[in-house]
């Protein structure tokens, strides 16, 4: 069996999305970017932007919450890679998340379908 060198990151599907999943590797396609919106942080006490984002591939779609200047990175029907990120449940949905130790970044792939009928965001286990 081939060992993958610290460097060959593996990249999942949505489909493959699990609550409390971390270190997440994954590359998607913007869908829709819903309105940002403010919020109140209860660590810093600071204001940030919040924006709901619909992501998908071809096995499904998912949410994805973008915080404050990462909201600004994307556009609608942008292919972007997350890297180091995780998944949490936000009112008994899935969430996919950049966090403070993930990056995200426009990706050259191209993902020409995406499976709609697969939202992996309302599977809460």
């Amino acid at each position: 069996m081939r060992r993958r060198s610290p460097r060959e990151a593996r990249f999942l599907k949505v489909s493959q999305l699990s609550a409390g999943a971390r270190g997440i590797n994954i590359v998607v396609k913007v869908l829709e970017i819903g309105e940002a919106r403010t919020v109140y942080s209860r660590r810093d006490g600071r204001e940030h932007r919040v924006a709901d984002v619909l992501v998908g591939d071809e096995t499904g779609v998912v949410f994805l919450s973008l915080w404050d200047d990462n909201i600004d990175k994307v556009q609608e029907g942008d292919v972007i890679e997350i890297s180091n990120g995780y998944v949490s449940t936000f009112r008994n949905e899935l969430r996919l998340n950049v966090g403070r130790y993930g990056s995200l970044r426009r990706s050259e792939r191209e993902i020409p379908n995406i499976n709609y009928s697969n939202n992996v965001s309302r599977r809460s286990r």
